[in-house]
C-alpha cells in the first residue's frame, strides 16, 4: 500500500459512523428536547426545595410561639404570689412587679428589663424567669444586675437589692453557679414556683 493510502485510510477510520437516514436538524432538536428536560428537572428541585424552606420556617415560626407561650405560662405561675417563697427571710416582700424596664437616663435607650421584681418599702429582688435555667442565664443575670445597679428604676433607687433566678427546669450546675453568685433559685413544681434550698453557708449578695 502506497504512502498516500495508507493516510487516506487512517483518515476515514476516524470519522464518526453516525446512524444512516438522520440528519443534523433531527440531531439539535433531540439535543434542545434533552436540554429543555433537564432545566425543568432542575427547576422542579428548585420549586421543591423552596417548599421545603417555606415549611421549614413556618414551622420554626410555630415552635418559636409555643416556646414563648411557655415561657409566659412559667412567667405567669412564678409571678403568683412570689414573695411568700421567701416568709422565712426579713426581707417582708408584699407585692411583685412583671416586666419593669431599665433605661438608660441619657439616652431614653432600654437597656435590660426584670421579669419580676419583688417589692417592699426597703428590700427588692429582681428575678429572672426562664423556661429551662442553665449557667448562660445566670451570667446574663450577673450583667443585667449590674445595670440595675447602674440605672436603677424608680421602684429599685433607695432600696437594698437582691437577686434570684427561676425556672420551669434548673440544671444541677445553673443552681450551683447561681448560688455561688449569691442568687435565690426556684424552680416549677407542679403548678406552683418553690424555692430551692440553698446550701448551708450561702450568703444572698447585697448589690
Amino acid at each position: 500500500m502506497s504512502t498516500r493510502q495508507k493516510v487516506m485510510v487512517e483518515t476515514n477510520a476516524s470519522i464518526p459512523d453516525y446512524p444512516r437516514g438522520i440528519t443534523f436538524e433531527q440531531v439539535w432538536a433531540a439535543q434542545m428536547e434533552t436540554d429543555r428536560q433537564i432545566k425543568e428537572f432542575k427547576e422542579q428541585i428548585k420549586e421543591s426545595q423552596e417548599k421545603t424552606d417555606r415549611q421549614i420556617e413556618e414551622m420554626s415560626k410555630q415552635l418559636g410561639g409555643l416556646g414563648n407561650s411557655i415561657g409566659g405560662l412559667i412567667e405567669t405561675l412564678v409571678a403568683a404570689r412570689l414573695w411568700e417563697n421567701f416568709s422565712a427571710y426579713p426581707y417582708g416582700f408584699d407585692r411583685a412587679y412583671r416586666r419593669l424596664q431599665v433605661f438608660d437616663e441619657v439616652s431614653k435607650k432600654e437597656l435590660t428589663d426584670i421579669d419580676i421584681l419583688l417589692y417592699n418599702t426597703e428590700w427588692v429582688m429582681a428575678v429572672e424567669v426562664k423556661r429551662d435555667l442553665d449557667i448562660k442565664d445566670v451570667e446574663r443575670h450577673i450583667k443585667r444586675m449590674k445595670l440595675i445597679c447602674g440605672h436603677p428604676p424608680l421602684q429599685v433607687q433607695g432600696k437594698k437589692l437582691l437577686g434570684g433566678l427561676a425556672g420551669g427546669t434548673v440544671e444541677s450546675e445553673a443552681r450551683n453557679f447561681a448560688y455561688e453568685s449569691g442568687f435565690f433559685v426556684l424552680e416549677l413544681r407542679g403548678e406552683s414556683v418553690e424555692l430551692i434550698p440553698p446550701p448551708e453557708g450561702f450568703v444572698p449578695k447585697k448589690w
